[in-house]
């Protein structure tokens, strides 16, 4: 891995509609399905982050070079492409594992991330809820969620809610998104 790029923790309700989304944006090198922001100890699995008691949200490590995209760009596409002012819940999924949060690494990504928050709230009609906190301790999902999108697209979650996400982000920022 080049000493360029930087990394990111952002969760926006389930971690496959994220990752898929984030992948396609020029500049991400990878993007990890995880696990973050619990109390209970340990590794959690899918089964216990599901239950809604571990208190982790469903994230996504993103790896991506700042020469090529910007931490705030990378920020407003992943505001813009998930519902902020909904409390613990993004369309049918609900529970406190699918709360919209960015987690920083240090007082830039804070601060960027303020930044985000307060330019793209003029565009909600409704107040942003997306907690912002320290990154604790990242863990990375179970094998299966990874390339969740890729590897699933037939699936119906992935035609029903997945697909719609990638057509406004690539109607929104088509200039944004790397050429195959």
């Amino acid at each position: 891995m080049s000493e360029e790029l930087e990394v990111i923790t952002v969760g926006g309700g389930c971690f496959w509609c994220t990752e898929a989304v984030l992948l396609e944006l020029k500049g991400v090198e990878t993007v990890v399905s995880g696990y973050t922001g619990g109390k209970a100890p340990g590794k959690p699995t899918y089964r216990e982050i599901c239950s809604g008691l571990t208190g982790h949200a469903e994230v996504v490590q993103v790896t991506y070079d700042p020469n090529i995209i910007t931490l705030k760009d990378l920020l407003i596409i992943f505001m813009t492409t998930h519902d902020p002012t909904t409390l613990n819940r993004q369309g049918a999924d609900v529970g406190t594992q699918y709360r919209s949060v960015i987690y920083y690494e240090n007082e830039t990504q804070k601060q960027v991330a303020l930044e985000v928050v307060s330019e793209v709230s003029a565009y909600y009609n409704n107040p942003i809820v997306t907690e912002i906190s320290p990154l604790q301790i990242f863990y990375e999902a179970e094998d299966y969620h990874q390339d969740y999108y890729k590897n699933n697209s037939e699936q119906g979650y992935c035609n029903y809610v997945i697909t719609p996400k990638l057509a406004k982000l690539r109607k929104m920022y088509s200039h944004k998104l790397k050429t195959t």
